[in-house]
């Protein structure tokens, strides 16, 4: 199972929206690893077919075999066949799984189809680091949005930037490439028409592998962005969010590749609940928050935020502006909690994950 969920890591910015998903099938006797895989892009074949192909192509027989694998085989047809069936039909006897899928077209279907079929199933072993890969995953299944990771690079003191917007560059090289792993992960990189304005950034992955672009994401609640801006790259979609209706805004936007959304709320503003569960909806699994401080204090008072992605330099500037602009707070028991998950050091830098307590248990 270990090696299966090695295999299902190397899914990460590969295979959304699916979930991550890695395959490895052992002899009978568990002395020799058959074939082994991981899930390809959307549309092409899942670790299962991956794995089955693998033993082939070395000539292995899968005949009474043992399938590990990191998520419930498959029992609908989507973009592919059913990977309980394929299992099946080449003659797999055991399947040891990590855990059900929670998409309600499985939902314990592939489990109960490769019983019914006469292969024995397992489940349970590496189910934490499973579910922990494809959180985002199960965040849209179960809670019908996506799992959302902020980013934020600061310094000592918790600035984002000094107080002209000044913040190229706060942490080094190493630490920016680190984030464009993170970017990788994500279905869409979100951003603020503050920052978008301001920076003009691309937010795309150039720092670190990456199988696909993720989308880009705009909250523009008066469709502020401009048609030339570096945010518009071929091959990837991008989703802008408004509250007001500009027939000739619109227009220009959507001449060059843009997809408008509309989830007015309160104020003129975006209403940024309702756009999470919109873009679940469109298959955003996790979605990473780059912005300012305005915006993400938006999405933090909203209880929006999942997850703290910190990357703190070891330098002090005073005066600057802020991680999230939120409050005042009457007093520290309204304080927004977070636990910590992991720190490390990348380059000179620290990193920081934090999580809202009890968040990830859905």
């Amino acid at each position: 199972m270990d090696q299966a969920l090695a295999m299902a890591a190397r899914a990460v910015g590969v295979s959304e929206p699916n979930p991550r998903v890695g395959c490895v099938i052992v002899s009978a006797d568990g002395n020799q690893v058959l074939g082994e895989g991981h899930t390809q892009p959307a549309g092409q074949a899942h670790a299962e077919v991956m794995a089955l192909r693998d033993a082939a192509g070395k000539g292995n027989v899968v005949t009474g075999a043992t399938a590990y694998v990191t998520l419930e085989p498959c029992s609908h047809h989507g973009r592919t066949g059913p990977c309980c069936d394929a299992l099946a039909a080449a003659g797999i006897a055991r399947v040891v799984a990590a855990l059900p899928d929670p998409n309600p077209l499985v939902a314990g279907q592939g489990f109960a189809r490769l019983r019914a079929a006469g292969v024995a199933v397992e489940v349970g072993s590496g189910a934490a680091e499973s579910r922990e890969l494809n959180i985002g995953f199960f965040s849209r299944m179960i809670r019908g949005i996506p799992w959302v990771r902020m980013k934020v690079a600061a310094t000592l003191d918790g600035k984002t930037a000094l107080d002209n917007g000044t913040s190229q560059w706060i942490t080094s090289e190493a630490a920016r490439a680190d984030g464009h792993v993170w970017r990788a992960r994500a279905g869409a990189v979100l951003t603020g028409i503050g920052t978008l304005l301001e920076d003009n950034p691309r937010l795309d992955v150039r720092l670190a592998p990456v199988g696909r672009q993720p989308d880009a994401v705009v909250v523009d609640s008066r469709l502020d962005t401009p048609t030339d801006a570096n945010i518009f790259l071929p091959g990837r979609r991008l989703f802008i969010y408004a509250a007001v209706e500009d027939a000739k805004r619109q227009a220009a936007l959507e001449a060059r590749g843009a997809i408008v959304i509309h989830t007015p709320g309160p104020g003129g503003k975006v209403d940024l609940a309702a756009m999470l569960r919109d873009l679940a909806q469109r298959e955003v699994n996790e979605l990473h928050v780059e912005a300012g401080h305005k915006l993400n204090g938006s999405l933090i008072r909203e209880g929006l935020v999942d997850e703290m992605l910190v990357y703190l330099a070891p330098k002090l500037v005073g005066q600057g502006r802020d991680m999230a602009n939120f409050g005042p707070l009457a007093d520290l028991g309204q304080a927004v909690n977070f636990e910590f998950v992991s720190s490390a050091m990348v380059g000179p830098d620290l990193r920081l994950i934090a999580r809202i307590p009890g968040r990830d248990r859905f």
